[in-house]
């Protein structure tokens, strides 16, 4: 479990220190008071990413030059700074550790629930791809490292097809290499994960929405059944477009409800549950695979859910797996829903247990 966690100039947060119990700690308070940041800094320490950003810049509080995150995940004391055009550094134990695959095994695992998770399926693939991309980080160390090392490779290619009228294709060719071999790998991985992934959804589906309904995750390929052979293919209209037009960062998910696609033809609220589904479903997945349950940070998500969605959602969440849930007030809570959070009151960047 996570015990302690501390913030310095971190989003709105001059600086922070909680200290957490196990079970459930909800964060109260207005809109735009901090709520969001504090679990979003967990997932930073825990798993080096943001839900909400990219750029780990974006994270700096205003007028300052960086952020420190620092907690006790465990019996491992971890750290992170962050300093504007410097690259990112990590402790454990105070002693720093050069490689990011080594520091995010001693972590814990972590779902991220949310109400923009509703873009999962009614956004664009790349919300989707980042789902994929975040869980099978957590399941296989070395696929962040394959993914970071296609993404440089195909901004490489990238630059070089923009050079001008005379494209080096020698110097391409060798990128292109380097995108596929990754690239095959990627889709491997990502394919496997969808596999397991959808009798988990399949199952969740139904245990949210209390019907029969029909749920599954079809993975539409951005590079074609051969890679080798699509970029090939493509030369000419990559050197004429200047960017590569087939590759994992094409890929998509293409979800279905009774047979159908969900973003046509699930109403709003079948739309919200879906989403729902595909986050049970990896924690079911990282659960199983790793043999504890992840920690669940899960923002503003109960007061946007009718009474019988939220008490399925609630009876579904493993019961051992520490929770941290961000939310305007308890008013939503019925006695019934056996959550008992210990709570701290959040504003205007600051936090006080009540």
């Amino acid at each position: 479990m996570l015990r302690t966690l501390k913030l310095s100039h971190f989003r709105c947060f001059e600086s922070l220190r909680l200290d957490f119990e196990p079970g459930v700690s909800a964060f109260i308070g207005a809109n735009a008071q901090g709520k969001t940041s504090i679990l979003e800094a967990v997932c930073v320490l825990l798993r080096l990413q943001s839900p909400r950003t990219s750029s780990l810049n974006d994270l700096i509080q205003f007028e300052h030059s960086g952020f420190g995150l620092a907690g006790t995940w465990e019996d491992h004391e971890l750290s992170l700074v962050k300093e504007q055009r410097r690259r990112r550094k990590f402790y454990h134990h105070g002693e720093e550790i050069a490689k990011s695959r080594d520091y995010l095994a001693l972590g814990g695992l972590v779902v991220w629930m949310g109400n923009d998770d509703l873009k999962l399926v009614t956004g664009s693939g790349s919300g989707r791809r980042r789902y994929l991309d975040f869980l099978a980080s957590q399941l296989q160390i070395g696929y962040g490292s394959t993914l970071r090392a296609y993404d440089r490779a195909l901004r490489s290619r990238n630059q070089l097809l923009k050079d001008g009228q005379r494209p080096d294709w020698t110097a391409i060719d060798a990128y292109t290499k380097v995108i596929i071999d990754h690239g095959d790998r990627l889709t491997k991985d990502r394919q496997d994960l969808i596999e397991r992934l959808n009798p988990h959804i399949h199952r969740a589906q139904q245990t949210i929405s209390g019907t029969e309904e029909s749920v599954a995750i079809k993975y539409l390929l951005g590079s074609g059944e051969s890679f080798a052979a699509t970029m090939e293919a493509n030369r000419e209209c990559d050197s004429r477009r200047g960017q590569t037009n087939a590759g994992p960062h094409r890929d998509d998910l293409q979800i279905f409800i009774n047979g159908r696609p969900a973003s046509k033809f699930a109403s709003e609220g079948q739309q919200r549950t879906i989403a729902l589904a595909l986050k049970l479903a990896q924690i079911e997945i990282l659960r199983g695979s790793c043999g504890v349950a992840p920690i669940l940070l899960i923002d503003d998500v109960f007061g946007e859910l009718d009474p019988t969605r939220r008490q399925a959602l609630t009876q579904a969440l493993p019961t051992d797996g520490q929770k941290l849930i961000t939310t305007t007030s308890l008013d939503w809570l019925p006695d019934h829903l056996d959550l008992r959070p210990c709570v701290f009151r959040v504003a205007n960047g600051a936090t006080e247990a009540d």
